[in-house]
């Protein structure tokens, strides 16, 4: 198996790792609603996908109703 033959320096390490970060999920807008959801999923406030209704969703409830 193959081993280094020198240390890497600090520098060298940290231009490789400067890749290895985290990116932020790309958001979209719904085509039915507008509310904000993730590119090729299910919109989780009102269940449509590509224009057609996968999940059904119930309306949310206030609180009033809740209490009642």
């Amino acid at each position: 198996m193959a081993n280094p033959k020198r240390r890497h320096s600090h520098a060298r390490t940290r231009l490789r790792r400067s890749h290895d970060h985290l990116k932020n999920p790309s958001v979209g807008t719904c085509s039915k609603c507008g509310s904000p959801k993730r590119a090729h999923q299910i919109c989780g406030y009102c269940g449509y996908y590509a224009g057609a209704e996968i999940i059904k969703m119930e309306p949310e409830e206030t609180e009033e109703q809740a209490k009642a």
